[in-house]
Parts: C-alpha cells; structure tokens; sequence
C-alpha cells in the first residue's frame, strides 16, 4: 500500500511514522528543511518517540516537496494541513486543505483522501457535494503534544468519518481505521466508523471539553488565590472523586496550544444558530484568567516600582505551552506577555528553542542565568526545578510540577 502525507507537522509526521511500520509512505512538506530533516532520519520536531522512529531506519518512510511525485501513485492521501482560526470569519481557514485536494486530484485521481485536519463541522460533507468528489473521507487526530507518535502507537479510540449511508465509502472507512490500527501497538482498539459530519463534532468536542475541565481548576485556582485558601488542598480533595479524576487538573496561565483556543471558538462559532451558554463561558473563561494571572504579576511590578522606585524587568521562563514541546503557537504564557506589553512592562524572555534576537520586541536569551540575575520578577506558565534558586522571584500558578 503507498500512502501520501500533506503536511510534516505534528500530526502528519506521526501518522506518517505509524502508517510507515507495515506500507511505503511520502510525506509532502512545502518547507524544504523539513524534508531534509526527514530524510536524515531525524524529527523537525521535539518529539523523542519520533526521533527514535526515524532514526532507527525501520520506517519505509521519505520526504518531498515535489506534490506531484508525493501524490501521483498514492493509493491514500492523508491531509494534514494547517487550519488556523481566522478570526475574522470566525471559522478555520481551510485553503491549506483545499490547495491538497486540488494538488492530488491534478495527478491522481482514484486515491482515497483522508483528512486530519480539524475543520468545520459539516466541512468534509460540503466539499465532497462541491467538488463532486465521493472518495473524501475524514479521520480526526486525539494527540497531545510532544506525545505524538506514542498517541498514535497507543490511540484512546480511532475515529473515521465518511457517508455512512454510502457503501462504497463505508467499506473505505473501514479499510483506513484498520490501516491505523495495524499501526498502533495496542490491540482492541475502539473503532467507531460513522458520518464525517458526526465525526468533526467529535473532535471539537472533545478538545472543548478538555478546555471545559482546564478553565474549571483554574477559577478553583482563582478562587483560592484571591480568598487566601490552599489551592492544592481543594484540587486534591475534590479530585479523590473517582468521577472527577485527577487529570487535567493542574492550574496554569489559561489553555493554550495548537487545538484548545482554535478548537473552542471554531465550536462556539458553529452554534450560531443553537442556543448555548457554556461553549461560550469557556472561551470567555480563558480570557478572565489570563486577566488574573497578569493582574497578580503587576502587583508584584507596582510594588517594586512603589517600595523601591524604579521600573522592574520581568523574566518570562520559555515560551512553549507545554514542558517537552517546541511549539510557542497561542500558549498562553503570550497571552500574559500581551496584557503585560500593554501597561509597558519591560520583558527579558528565556527560550533556548527560539533563535532570534528578540520576540514580539522585546530580548530573547538563551543563558539562564542571565534571567534570573537581571530580572526581579520571573513568571513561569511551568515550574521547573532550575528555577529554584530564584524561587522567590517566581511568580506560577503550578501546583504540581506537570502538565
């Protein structure tokens, strides 16, 4: 079996490396270093299940940018394009997607498309009635970052969206869920094949509901900070509930990430015309805590520039949202930067992932030390044992020293 993949980010790479164990697969990248990295046997992104998968040379598994030699004999197309949040539409922006299709059915017309991109609810079903195009088919991804392949290797359910009333598709859809659980390492996984339709309102859901229990142990948080109680006492006696869990549960600077923001206000947006009020409360939610989070921090600024008289610098420890990842997109530690940004606060930031000069103005450093010798207050999305030193110049909301 030949499988083509579009896109060598998170996704793509790992479902790329998962499909590689047992057929051939191409992936597509329009940024050249990537397919180089790749075809080194190395991972462009900080993954180390990855990096040991294509380092390992196990995988039947190349790189290109040329589309048409990626795409011209696959018997499957896997999408995984960028589908930013566009704001200004309020619905992702799905051309990255579109540009595929139209790049894949130019040279290969009786591939199975599947899509993994997070898109719309009802998207997959529109473009299939627009383009006339039956063989469309949509899959979304359950990854966390820097877990990418082990998500893949070990999936919690694989979900596979088609016309569920169209046979022939059916039997697709079948044909590509056991494509990735001949892939994955655990056996009995859930499988669900059902209407594409159906199988983007999974997907959004799922993510909102993730953002749902993030934005609740965060007003727990705010709630205690502000009434002087033990934050980390109330989380673990109510988490003890074996109906409430201990996951997701660690207080920080808000959701953040490649899906959670984008994936709740793409959902909110499609409830245009159905009455709600939680889908709502959560996107909101986001936005007071970061509010709180940086309101805490400028009263540890006004209190030096009252008690001392001067202006403080403020350190930011790493951009990533999360510890073990690369990625800086909507974290939310950003978030924190901006409301900072906007009463002028001088910012030194610490990212040894970040290689230029300065980010959204202000100084970037790669020394540690630096950080924590220059700057009066350090504000940390993430506890880190490197800062403890400097504890008392750390401003978290990290109760357990974990994602």
């Amino acid at each position: 079996m030949k499988v083509a993949v579009a896109g060598l980010g998170y996704v793509g790479l790992s479902v790329a490396a998962l499909l590689a164990r047992h057929h051939d697969v191409v992936g597509v990248d329009v940024v050249p270093s990537k397919v180089e990295i790749v075809n080194a046997g190395r991972s462009p992104i900080q993954d180390s299940e990855l990096d040991q998968a294509l380092s390992s040379g196990a995988l039947s598994l190349r790189a290109t940018c040329d589309s048409a030699d990626g795409y011209a004999d696959a018997d499957w197309i896997v999408i995984a394009a960028p589908t930013n949040y566009d704001t200004t539409t309020n619905f992702f922006d799905t051309s990255a997607v579109e540009a595929v299709v139209e790049a894949a059915r130019a040279v290969n017309q009786g591939a199975t498309i599947v899509i993994k991109s997070t898109v719309p609810v009802g998207y997959t079903a529109r473009l299939r009635e627009q383009l006339g195009d039956r063989n469309i088919l949509f899959s979304p991804e359950f990854l966390r970052e820097g877990k990418a392949l082990y998500d893949n290797l070990h999936p919690s359910r694989i979900v596979v969206g088609c016309d569920a009333e169209d046979a022939a598709q059916k039997a697709k859809a079948d044909e590509f869920a056991a494509l990735l659980a001949e892939g994955a390492e655990d056996e009995d996984v859930p499988t669900l094949v059902m209407g594409s339709t159906e199988a983007e309102a999974v997907k959004l859901f799922a993510n909102t509901y993730l953002a749902l229990r993030v934005s609740y142990f965060n007003e727990l948080d705010t709630y205690a900070a502000s009434k002087g109680l033990d934050a980390r006492k109330v989380i673990e006696g109510v988490c003890l509930d074996p109906r409430v869990g201990s996951h997701y549960n660690n207080p920080s600077f808000g959701y953040g990430g490649y899906c959670l923001p984008k994936d709740t206000k793409q959902l909110l947006a499609n409830y245009e015309d159905v009455p709600q009020s939680l889908v709502g409360a959560i996107v909101e939610a986001n936005r007071v805590r970061k509010n709180f989070v940086a309101d805490e921090v400028m009263d540890r600024v006004m209190r030096i520039v009252f008690e001392e008289g001067r202006a403080p610098l403020v350190g930011v420890y790493r951009l990533t949202m999360k510890s073990g990842s690369d990625n800086f997109r909507a974290s939310s530690i950003q978030g924190i930067m901006r409301r900072l940004q906007e009463h002028r606060v001088p910012m030194l930031v610490f990212e040894p992932t970040f290689d230029g000069g300065s980010y959204f103005g202000h100084e970037v450093t790669h020394d540690l030390d630096e950080l924590k010798n220059r700057c009066d207050v350090i504000v940390a999305n993430r506890w880190n044992g490197e800062l403890a030193d400097v504890q008392d110049k750390v401003y978290t909301r990290d109760l357990f020293g974990r994602d």
